[in-house]
């Protein structure tokens, strides 16, 4: 497999984060450790998980393994994890972050998200559910959450801190309070719907937008997912801009994505697509092909997390 070296994008605090990452979500267990290192030798140096993946260790055993092997430096690396609801209680920020960095094997994180707005019954029970199976909210704030997240980059545990899954009403309750400004909100996005009003909101306050599914839902099969949406990869007008190019339909949504400035992190268990995946900057869509691309926006949500939906602080009833 050849390496690329990918271009960066520079957050407001002057860091530099890779423009495309890999995403580790709904992996099987065990196979995050090989892909990670696959993934390092292709070229990419962006790495996005969370403790709610239940792949931490994996993850950090295959960049502590090729770190002892000599190809990639820790600072070479941008690992980015994320706090989960049932850690958002003021008391329990920093001992999450710091079980991260342990379970890892890491000093620190580039990158530390609140996972989603919504706070969960503190535990560690990530999806705690009374008699009924409705989950049980707890009244944290996320207001005070971030509060002990710049904790986090004050006591040196993490490089840079963000947002996941926050709208924009909650992204300017956050910086009413800030003193760390949040660098990046990562959301879902793709070309039937392309956030294109979060993004300006987003650029307007420096805030970078990291991409989860930008290729939609291909074989995902989890609850919180929409199942009756269109494949992005049967798109008739992608794949006429793909074979203009000679390229795939997956590389020409990361290179659309890229083009708007917008981070992805495309998952991927195939040691073939991680190569494919990366292989997006010899090529450029003219701006008549951006446009074609934004207008395939349907405004299709596909990742709902509909068990959310009892919380005040559910995001997705707002526009954006």
């Amino acid at each position: 497999m050849s390496k690329t070296v990918l271009p960066t994008i520079r957050l407001n605090n002057n860091t530099l984060m890779p423009v495309l990452g890999l995403g580790t979500s709904q992996a099987k267990p065990g196979e995050m450790l090989q892909i990670v290192k696959d993934a390092i030798d292709v070229g990419y140096r962006s790495f996005d998980t969370s403790v709610y993946y239940g792949n931490e260790h994996e993850v950090g055993q295959a960049i502590k393994e090729k770190i002892a092997e000599g190809p990639v430096k820790r600072e070479e690396l941008f690992v980015t994890n994320k706090l989960w609801g049932t850690y958002h209680r003021e008391d329990l920020v920093v001992p999450a972050c710091k079980k991260t960095l342990e379970a890892m094997s890491l000093d620190y994180l580039d990158l530390y998200l609140i996972h989603f707005p919504v706070a969960l019954k503190e535990g560690d029970v990530f999806d705690p559910k009374d008699e009924n199976g409705k989950l049980i909210y707890s009244d944290a704030d996320y207001v005070d959450t971030w509060r002990e997240m710049e904790k986090c980059v004050e006591l040196g545990l993490v490089k840079s801190i963000g947002l996941s899954n926050f709208n924009s009403q909650q992204i300017d309750r956050v910086l009413e309070i800030a003193t760390i400004k949040p660098v990046v909100n990562q959301v879902e996005c793709h070309p039937y719907f392309n956030q294109s009003k979060l993004i300006n909101f987003c650029k307007e306050r420096e805030i970078a937008i990291m991409a989860y599914a930008p290729f939609g839902r291909p074989g995902s099969k989890v609850l919180y997912v929409r199942q009756d949406a269109p494949l992005l990869f049967e798109d008739p007008k992608l794949q006429e801009v793909a074979s203009k190019h000679g390229k795939t339909v997956p590389q020409v949504i990361l290179r659309y994505l890229i083009q708007h400035e917008v981070a992805p992190i495309p998952k991927t268990s195939n040691k073939d697509r991680l190569q494919q995946n990366t292989d997006v900057f010899d090529f450029e869509l003219s701006s008549d092909e951006v446009t074609s691309i934004d207008a395939l926006d349907v405004n299709i949500r596909i990742f709902i997390c509909p068990q959310f939906m009892g919380s005040k602080n559910y995001p997705f009833y707002l526009e954006f």
